[in-house]
C-alpha cells in the first residue's frame, strides 16, 4: 500500500535527506534535522507522489490520504500536547510547499492555520498576549484569503494602511489587541463583500483548502516560468509540509530570520543574514520593515544602529551559530536557513543548500576542497557550468567617473547598464527589440520573474539582502541593487526621483551590484580577470575531463578571447564571415556575378591574399593547436546587394548595369536557400572557390610553420556532404592544391580533410563517407533543422507553445534532442569508427556550449566540443563533470 504521508518530530523522522525526490527538499531536510536532534517543530510531509496523482486524476486526492493526514495531525498533537481544532488544547499549523528543487517564492505558504473567531480567544488566553493572538489572526485571514481564496493581499494592505493612518501609527507592531480586532472585522467584511461568502471558520476546511492551494501553486504561472528558466520538469511535483506553528511575533523576546552559513554573494566564511524582532517569516522577505543584522560584525559593517541578534538574544544566537556550523559540516555545503525564536527558544524551520553567485560558488567549493570537506572532483561538480557566464561579463571600470544618484544594498554582484523600465512587460518588450533594460520596481514579487529574466539588472527601493529580488537575481546571475530607499518610484507617473533629479522610462542608468550604487547614464566597463578560485576550479576541471574544448572563431579578436578562456584550438572557422567587409565584399560580388570561370578566378585572385592573411593570423594565435576551417557554406545570394540603392552602388563600383546585376541576383534566388545551392554543392559547381580557399590555407600554414619553427596541421572541413562522391570530388581538388603548394614552397604539408555531418543521410551513411573523411564535425544546428524539418530562424514562433503544452521539454536548438538528433550523432560516430577506427569526432554547433549536450557528447565518445569564445569555460567545466559522472557510472556497472 502506497505511503502518502511521512511524519517527523521529537528527534525521530520517517524520512531522511536522501528522500528529496519523494518528500521534496524542504520535507527531506526537516526530517534530516529532526533525526540529528535539532529543535524542529513536529509535522508531516505529504509526498510529491500525491501531487502527481492529484493532477493525473482531475485534481482529486488518493482515497487513503484523508485518514493519513488525520493520523499525522494526531502525531503532532501527541508531541506538542495539543489537538488541531480544539480550543482547549489549541494546535495551529503552517502549510508550506516543498519541491525537489528549491524554487524560492514561486509557490504558496499559509501560516497560523487553525485560527478562527473562537480559537483566537484561546490563543490569547494560552499565550497571555491578546495583541499577539489578534495579530496572528489578521495575518492568517490575509494570507489564506490571498493564497486559497484568490483575494489579492493588496486589498488587505490598503485596509491596514488606512487604519494605521487613522490611528496615528507608523508600524504594524504599534497596533493594540483592540485595534487589531477592528482590522480583523474589516478584513472579514471585505472577504464576504468581494467573494460572497464568509471567511471559513472550520480548521479542517482551512487545512484542506491550504493543501489544495499548495498543490495548485505547482501549476501557477510564476512556478511554470521558474521551472522553464531552470529546466525543472513538471513531473517532479511538489510536496506539502504541515508543521506545528512556532511564533516569532510573541513580543520582544521572539524573532524570525533567514541566514546563510556563508556570504552567498562573495562566498566569505561568515554567517550572513537578517532577522526581525516580534515578526513572522513573511515580514523578513517582504521588505515592509527594515531587517536587522544577525552578527555584530555585520551590523558594524552596515553602519546600522539597530542591535544585532548577537547582542539582543545572545543565548539564542549562540545556539544558532552552533547549529549552523553543524549543518554545514553535515551537508558539506553552504546552507540557507530559516529560524524562529519563540520567547527565547530557537526553532529551525528549514535548511537547504543555499543559492549563491558564481563567484561565491567557486570560493566555497575551493575552500571546502582545500579544507578536506569535499574532494576536488566534488568541488568541480558543485559548480553549475552555466553560472560561469556571470564571471565573463563586464564590471565597472574603477577609473570611470561615477555620477551616483542613489545607494542601496549590494544584493547580487556585477554591473549592468540599460534603460529604465518599470514593469516586467516593458522589460520583455525591450529585450525583444534588442534594447538593454534595468527593471526598476518598488519591490519585486514572484510575478516579476519573466521581467527579471529579460532585464540586464534589477533595482528595487524596498527589501533586504534576502528579499525576493536579491535571491532570484543571484540565482539568475543578474546584478541587483535592493532597498535603495532614497529613490522614489511612481508607477503611475512613470518616474524615478532621486536627489532632486527625475528619471523617466527610457532614461539610461547603471547599477553596481557589488557596492549598491545607482549611477546616472552609461559607465565604462572592464572585463574580469579570471584567476584565483576560478583558475583553481578550471585547473581541477581540466585534470578531470577527457574531451578537448575548442572554439568557434574566425576573427583574431574572438580567437584571442577564446585562448584566454582556455580554448584548445578552433573547431569551426566559418570562412564566409571573412567576406563581408570593405574590398572583400566587392571582390566576392565580382566573383559571383562573373559570367566565366576565367572571370571568377580573376576575382578569386583578389580574395586569395585576404584569406591567406586571415588564416595566417589564426594559425599564429593558436600556436600549433588544431584549427578546423570550413569551406564556403552559405548560398551565394547572401553576398549580393538587397535594396535598389545597394544594387546601384555595386553596379557603379563594378562598372556593370544595374539591370544586369538585378537579373543575376534574381537568377540566384532560391525558394529554400538553406536546403539549396550551398556547402559542398558550391564547391562541386565552382571548384575554383574551394581551390582558392585551400591554397590560402596551405600557404598560410607554410608561413606560420616557418615563423614558429613547427609544423602547422590545418583541418579542412567540407560542409553539407550527403554523398561520399561529393566529398571525394572536393577532396581531390584540395589534394591537388596541396601538391602544388608543396612543390612551390618545397615544404611538406600535413593536413586533414573531413566533413561536417549536418544531414541525416550523412549520419546514416557515415561508414561510407568515412572512407574519404579523416574527421567528422557534427554541425548540430543544421542537423537539428534537417532532422526536424524546421527552421531555426522561424521555429521560435511555435516551439514555446510546444514547451508550454508539454510536447517538448527543451528547445532542440538550445539543448540537443538526444532521442532524435542525438541518435543520428551516435549512429554516425559508431559507423564512422567501423570504417576508420581513429577518426576524429567533434561537435561545433551551438550545442557545443550546452552542458546537457556536452554530457551526451561524453557518452558518445566524441573527441572534442567547440563553442563560442565566452562559452569555453562553461564547456571545460561541463566536460569535466561529464567525465566524472561517466567514470562513476562505469564503476557502478563494474
Amino acid at each position: 500500500m502506497t505511503k502518502w504521508v511521512y511524519t517527523f518530530g521529537d528527534g525521530a523522522a520517517e524520512g531522511r535527506a536522501g528522500d528529496r525526490n519523494l518528500l521534496g527538499g524542504k520535507g527531506a531536510n526537516l526530517a534530516e534535522m529532526c533525526s540529528l536532534g535539532l529543535p524542529v517543530p513536529p509535522g508531516f510531509t505529504i509526498t510529491t507522489e500525491v501531487c502527481n496523482a492529484y493532477y493525473a486524476n482531475g485534481r482529486t486526492y488518493p482515497e487513503a490520504l484523508e485518514a493519513d493526514v488525520v493520523a499525522a495531525l494526531d502525531h503532532i498533537g501527541r508531541i506538542t500536547g495539543r489537538r488541531f481544532g480544539d480550543p482547549s488544547k489549541l494546535l495551529l499549523v503552517s502549510v508550506r510547499s516543498g519541491a525537489r528543487a528549491s524554487m524560492p517564492g514561486m509557490m504558496d505558504t499559509v501560516l497560523n492555520l487553525g485560527l478562527n473567531d473562537e480559537t483566537v480567544e484561546a490563543l490569547a488566553a494560552d499565550s497571555g498576549d491578546a495583541r499577539f493572538a489578534y495579530d496572528s489572526y489578521r495575518r492568517f485571514i490575509q494570507m489564506y484569503s490571498d493564497v486559497v481564496m484568490g483575494l489579492d493581499h493588496e486589498v488587505f494592505e490598503e485596509i491596514l494602511e488606512d487604519q494605521k493612518a487613522s490611528l496615528g501609527h507608523e508600524l504594524d507592531t504599534e497596533l493594540t489587541a483592540e485595534e487589531w480586532q477592528g482590522v480583523i472585522s474589516l478584513y472579514k467584511a471585505k472577504v464576504e463583500e468581494e467573494l460572497g461568502k464568509p471567511f471559513p471558520q472550520d480548521p479542517h476546511e482551512q487545512l484542506w483548502g491550504a493543501i489544495g492551494a499548495v498543490f495548485s501553486s505547482w501549476m501557477n504561472s510564476r512556478a511554470i516560468t521558474y521551472r522553464r528558466l531552470h529546466d525543472i520538469p513538471e513531473s517532479w511535483g511538489t510536496a506539502v509540509n504541515v508543521q506545528a506553528m512556532v511564533f516569532g511575533n510573541m513580543g520582544d523576546t521572539s524573532a524570525t530570520g533567514v541566514a546563510f552559513t556563508r556570504n552567498p554573494s562573495t562566498g566569505d566564511r561568515q554567517l550572513y543574514g537578517e532577522f526581525l524582532v516580534n515578526a513572522q517569516g513573511e515580514d523578513v522577505v517582504a521588505g515592509i520593515r527594515t531587517p536587522q543584522n544577525i552578527t555584530e560584525a555585520a551590523r558594524i559593517a552596515a553602519g546600522s544602529d539597530k542591535p544585532s541578534l548577537q547582542k539582543l538574544m545572545p543565548d539564542a544566537f549562540q545556539a544558532f551559530v552552533d547549529i549552523s556550523d553543524r549543518l554545514e559540516k553535515h551537508y558539506r555545503d553552504m546552507q540557507d536557513l530559516e529560524f524562529t525564536i519563540e520567547r527565547g527558544k530557537l526553532w529551525m524551520l528549514q535548511t537547504r543548500s543555499g543559492k549563491r553567485t558564481a563567484k561565491a560558488a567557486l570560493k566555497i567549493a575551493v575552500e571546502m576542497a582545500k579544507d578536506g570537506l569535499i574532494t576536488k572532483e566534488e568541488a568541480v561538480a558543485r559548480i553549475d557550468p552555466a553560472s560561469l557566464d556571470q564571471l565573463l561579463h563586464p564590471t565597472i571600470d574603477p577609473k570611470a567617473a561615477r555620477d551616483v544618484i542613489g545607494m542601496g544594498l549590494p544584493a547580487s554582484p556585477g554591473a549592468a547598464t540599460g534603460e529604465i523600465v518599470f514593469s516586467s512587460a516593458d522589460a520583455e518588450d525591450a529585450k525583444a527589440q534588442g534594447r538593454k533594460a534595468i527593471l526598476v520596481r518598488i519591490e519585486t514579487s514572484p510575478e516579476d520573474i519573466h521581467g527579471m529574466h529579460a532585464a540586464e539588472g534589477i533595482l528595487t527601493t524596498r527589501g533586504g539582502m534576502t528579499s525576493h529580488a536579491a535571491v532570484v537575481a543571484r540565482g539568475m546571475g543578474k546584478p541587483c541593487v535592493s532597498g535603495a530607499g532614497s529613490l522614489r518610484v511612481d508607477y503611475r507617473a512613470g518616474t524615478l526621483i532621486s536627489m532632486g533629479q527625475t528619471f523617466r522610462k527610457g532614461d539610461i542608468i547603471t547599477i553596481d551590484g557589488g557596492n549598491g550604487q545607482v549611477l546616472k547614464g552609461a559607465v565604462a566597463m572592464l572585463q574580469p580577470e579570471l584567476s584565483g578560485d576560478f583558475a583553481a576550479i578550471m585547473e581541477w576541471a581540466d585534470a578531470a575531463r577527457r574531451m578537448k574544448v575548442r572554439t568557434n572563431a574566425e576573427t583574431p579578436l574572438d580567437a584571442r578571447m577564446a585562448r584566454s578562456f582556455g580554448a584548445e584550438g578552433i573547431g569551426l572557422c566559418r570562412t564566409e564571415h571573412m567576406f563581408f567587409e570593405g574590398d572583400r565584399i566587392v571582390a566576392m560580388r565580382e566573383m559571383i556575378l562573373a559570367d566565366t570561370e576565367k572571370d571568377r578566378r580573376a576575382a578569386l585572385d583578389k580574395l586569395l591574399p585576404m584569406q591567406r592573411s586571415d588564416f595566417l593570423e589564426l594559425f599564429e594565435i593558436m600556436a600549433g593547436l588544431p584549427v578546423t576551417i570550413r569551406l564556403l557554406d552559405p548560398p551565394l545570394h547572401e553576398f549580393l546587394p538587397k535594396t535598389e540603392a545597394e544594387l546601384a552602388e555595386v553596379a557603379t563600383a563594378m562598372n556593370v548595369s544595374a539591370d544586369k546585376l538585378r537579373q543575376r541576383t534574381e537568377a540566384l534566388h532560391e525558394f529554400n536557400p538553406m536546403l539549396g545551392h550551398r556547402g559542398c554543392r558550391l564547391a562541386v559547381s565552382y571548384p575554383e572557390i574551394a581551390e582558392m580557399q585551400a591554397r590560402a590555407i596551405f600557404e598560410a600554414a607554410v608561413q606560420a610553420g616557418r615563423k614558429a619553427g613547427a609544423l602547422v596541421v590545418p583541418e579542412i572541413m567540407v560542409p553539407l556532404v550527403g554523398l561520399v562522391k561529393e566529398l571525394q570530388y572536393v577532396k581531390a581538388r584540395i589534394d591537388a592544391v596541396a601538391q602544388s603548394v608543396m612543390q612551390e614552397t618545397g615544404t611538406k604539408i600535413d593536413y586533414l580533410t573531413g566533413t561536417m555531418i549536418e544531414l541525416p543521410r550523412a549520419a546514416i551513411r557515415a561508414h561510407v563517407i568515412a572512407e574519404a573523411a579523416e574527421f567528422f564535425s557534427f554541425g548540430t544546428n543544421d542537423l537539428t533543422q534537417t532532422t526536424f524539418g524546421i527552421s531555426r530562424d522561424d521555429a521560435a514562433s511555435f516551439l514555446e507553445t510546444y514547451r508550454r503544452k508539454g510536447i517538448i521539454e527543451q528547445d532542440p536548438f538550445v539543448s540537443l534532442d538526444i532521442d532524435g538528433v542525438g541518435e543520428l550523432v551516435r549512429i554516425a560516430a559508431e559507423k564512422g569508427k567501423t570504417t576508420r577506427p581513429a577518426i576524429k569526432l567533434g561537435i561545433c554547433g551551438e550545442h557545443g556550449g550546452d552542458p546537457a549536450s556536452i554530457r551526451f557528447c561524453e557518452e558518445v565518445g566524441l573527441d572534442y566540443v567547440s563553442c563560442s569564445p565566452y562559452r569555453v569555460p562553461i564547456a571545460r567545466l561541463a566536460a569535466a563533470q561529464a567525465a566524472v559522472a561517466a567514470a562513476k557510472s562505469a564503476a557502478k556497472r563494474a
